[in-house]
């Protein structure tokens, strides 16, 4: 496969010339692209959930679990694992039926289980990594030893931005840690398919701003005169060679040129109505700065802003409970429920969930086997855990795979993290296997060379 940078090295420079001027003078490398087939899904919202929730504590209810808390495991734990654990942990929190489909929820998530008619449970998702580090950049970029293109990036390469004014790809106070900028990042891929970050998750959402957006010196004018002559000077010093870090840079340039005239207005909540505040949560303490990330991703996603995700991550607790199990799953629970509830009805009321896929998730989940003293502790388990989806193509009311009897490993209908981009990808009409980028002397893709779509759960 021939990429653009390619053709224009291959052929004459007089041809490399004339695109690489038509580059500079107007062309947008993040305007919206055509589907390899028709997509269910237009953009994705991505709820990341750091630490590691408890499946068995949140979404997937395990009978033979609470009757046989304190028992040794019926079954061989895995070789390697991140910690010692002990026998069989129950769990503290009631399940309960929602909805059409039946399905039980914990009642840690009273508010998202209004929901479970529009959610699709994927109950066998596995991965590779125990590790935070390993995990997070296997679920954000499909690889845990090497430095790949994030999800986000891999969208706006495969599909651009339906807003000429605004990045393909923005990430909501994400983490600075277990890899920091690479779940955003680009890695090989040109520097303008990277995540733009809003804030970090040590920084209050209602601080989360993008810096500098207003040149309080010079004129939309006089700065549209700086680029024009940046350019001619960049053009001259290429020489009609192409440099692929310099038009990124240039790319970047322009991008925040023009983001002047639409950043501010969607950072502007004060036009929201207050029902919608309280839908959110944003007249509460708890729930207020998730609630914040969430309505954000609500503006970005009505904006065209292709692919939106939002960390709920902090210093202090996070889903990571080895010990304090009860109290840090209550109080983590508590400041999203609300929030992902009222982005879930928001987009159904404004008719943007049929064409928005909502994905939840941790990097892993955690075992059914308790973890230190006190019987209050469960360990990383990226050997089965559940995510779910919603809107954007998926069957609402609709449980996918399932972990075995216990919640340890991923056992019937399972989906390995390969599976879940792939499946993703394919909602937003894109072939995982043919959105490639050559680098290096090879064919890279998100999913690597795996990855099976889960048709079943598509509509």
């Amino acid at each position: 496969m021939m990429t653009r940078r390619d053709m224009l090295q291959r052929t004459s420079l007089g041809f490399g010339s004339v695109a690489l001027t038509s580059m500079l003078h107007g062309e947008n490398p993040l305007a919206a692209r055509r589907s390899h087939f028709r997509p269910r899904a237009k953009r994705v919202i991505f709820l990341f959930m750091k630490g590691g929730p408890a499946h068995m504590d949140t979404f997937e209810y395990k009978p033979l679990l609470q009757r046989d808390h304190g028992k040794p495991l019926p079954f061989a734990k895995p070789k390697v694992t991140f910690a010692a654990t002990g026998n069989l942990l129950a769990s503290p929190w009631k399940f309960k039926k929602y909805g059409q489909c039946g399905h039980q929820v914990s009642e840690l998530f009273p508010n998202v289980a209004r929901h479970v008619d529009d959610i699709c449970f994927l109950h066998g998702v596995h991965g590779t990594n125990p590790a935070h580090g390993g995990a997070l950049l296997k679920l954000h970029t499909g690889a845990d030893n090497f430095v790949r293109p994030s999800m986000g990036a891999w969208v706006s390469y495969g599909l651009g931005t339906e807003n000429a004014n605004l990045p393909a790809f923005v990430t909501i106070c994400p983490t600075l840690a277990h890899g920091g900028v690479n779940n955003w990042g680009s890695a090989f891929l040109p520097a303008h398919y990277a995540g733009t970050p809003i804030g970090n998750a040590s920084i209050k959402a209602k601080d989360a701003k993008v810096h500098h957006i207003k040149n309080p010196k010079w004129t939309p004018g006089q700065q549209r005169a700086q680029l024009d002559f940046l350019k001619q000077l960049n053009h001259d010093h290429l020489g009609g060679v192409p440099n692929p870090i310099l038009e990124s840079r240039i790319n970047s340039f322009e991008l925040a040129f023009r983001m002047q005239t639409a950043m501010p207005e969607i950072q502007d909540i004060r036009g929201e109505t207050g029902a919608t505040r309280k839908l959110y949560g944003l007249d509460n303490a708890v729930t207020e700065d998730f609630g914040r990330q969430c309505l954000m991703a609500r503006r970005f996603a009505e904006r065209g802003v292709r692919f939106v995700q939002v960390s709920h991550s902090d210093s202090k607790v996070q889903w990571d409970q080895h010990g304090n199990l009860r109290k840090g799953h209550t109080e983590k629970a508590s400041e999203v429920d609300k929030p992902i509830s009222g982005l879930l009805h928001d987009l159904k009321a404004r008719g943007l969930l049929d064409d928005t896929l909502v994905v939840w998730s941790g990097e892993f989940g955690r075992t059914p086997t308790v973890q230190g003293s006190g019987m209050d502790g469960r360990d990383h388990n990226p050997w089965g855990f559940t995510m779910w989806m919603a809107g954007g193509g998926v069957k609402g009311g609709f449980s996918f795979g399932a972990t075995d009897d216990y919640g340890f490993y991923a056992e019937r209908d399972k989906m390995h993290i390969h599976d879940v981009h792939a499946t993703i990808l394919h909602l937003l009409g894109i072939d995982h296997e043919q959105l490639t980028y050559r680098y290096s002397g090879r064919d890279f893709r998100l999913t690597d060379v795996f990855g099976n779509v889960a048709k079943e759960i598509l509509t």
